[in-house]
């Protein structure tokens, strides 16, 4: 029993940790989608930019500067998209972990519920004996009596 309730504490520090690592994945996906949209939002609003100017009416080099951070923007973007994508595997893989460390703690739970019942059992075929033992002296006594 002894040994079962060591593996038991033994994967449950390693259930934690991958909790943990997968918590941590979370949040970089969650941070990259968050940048995304940050980044996609200034486009936005560059682009608005670039329409009121345009109306206002804009020399070729301005134009080509808005156009040129716009680029920049869309590669930046694209990076971000890029680790979002990549964060999002990683919280799949990292859930795929620690729902299979969840299964082996179960397996675990299991085994030390049955070696428990195992024991349980034992204890009380030794309670009965001793009863059965005890009632059989207590008639003895009374037949001799």
């Amino acid at each position: 029993m002894k040994q079962l309730n060591t593996l038991y504490k033994f994967e449950l520090d390693k259930e934690q940790k991958a909790a943990q690592a997968l918590k941590a994945a979370e949040l970089d996906y969650q941070q990259n989608n968050e940048r995304l949209k940050s980044v996609s939002e200034y486009r936005l609003e560059y682009m608005r930019r670039l329409n009121q100017r345009s109306l206002e009416g804009i020399d070729s080099a301005t134009y080509s500067h808005f156009h040129a951070f716009i680029a920049k923007l869309d590669n930046a973007a694209l990076q971000v998209k890029v680790a979002a994508h990549q964060a999002q595997a990683l919280v799949e893989t990292r859930k795929k972990q620690w729902l299979e460390q969840r299964r082996k703690i179960q397996a675990v739970e299991l085994l030390r519920d049955k070696k428990l019942a195992a024991l349980q059992v034992v204890a009380n075929k030794q309670e009965q004996k001793m009863f059965d033992e005890i009632a059989t002296q207590q008639f003895v006594r009374r037949v001799r009596q």
